[in-house]
């Protein structure tokens, strides 16, 4: 079975391919010569991931799904939440992002966040949704090499590591895309690859 993800993010599209199964051939935008930028308008994740899913179904006709990530802090009502890649600015500088995220929770005791990530899948015209989340606290400092994104200001409950010091195994192990691919993966294994 072949799906396109919707996306240009190699990072994402890494951990993906790490957690999908054989019988599911994942492609990626460049894959189906798509190199526009797809509308990110909605208000809520739920909103972004099923633009860009209808977005590529409708134009290209092609079994698809997206995510859409925000990284939720309840120190700040739930920021940057939808805004997440474009805290900062639209250039989407993770470095500037985590910046702000830092000198917003300075002197604030209550570092509690957590990681959403909802998915839409669209097969043959019809839309579902999946969601995975990881609940954590922001550092005071950045610290880590790997992952991307918020990732080093992100240490996951039960952990004393940011995403950034965990290998890409043990984060997909626990993370928010890493528990919304799985349903994502579950429900495809159910309902297509098993029955074909």
């Amino acid at each position: 079975m072949e799906l396109v993800f919707a996306t240009n993010n190699l990072n994402k599209l890494t951990e993906l391919q790490n957690i999908i199964t054989d019988s599911i051939v994942l492609k990626c935008l460049s894959d189906i010569n798509c190199k526009e930028e797809i509308p990110e308008t909605g208000d809520t994740l739920e909103d972004n991931a099923s633009q860009k899913s209808t977005y590529i179904y409708s134009k290209y006709k092609i079994n698809c799904f997206s995510d859409d990530t925000g990284l939720e802090i309840e120190a700040l009502n739930g920021a940057p939440g939808v805004y997440s890649a474009r805290y900062a600015g639209e250039d989407k500088d993770a470095k500037k992002n985590m910046t702000r995220v830092l000198q917003e929770l300075n002197g604030i005791k209550n570092r509690k966040a957590r990681f959403r990530t909802v998915i839409s899948l669209i097969i043959d015209g019809k839309e579902h949704q999946f969601e995975g989340v990881v609940n954590g606290q922001i550092t005071e400092i950045e610290s880590g090499k790997e992952g991307f994104g918020y990732d080093p200001i992100f240490i996951p409950d039960g952990y004393t590591k940011t995403f950034a010091e965990l290998s890409l195994d043990e984060k997909n192990k626990i993370s928010h895309r890493g528990n919304a691919v799985k349903k994502l993966v579950k429900y495809l294994n159910t309902n297509y690859t098993e029955n074909k």
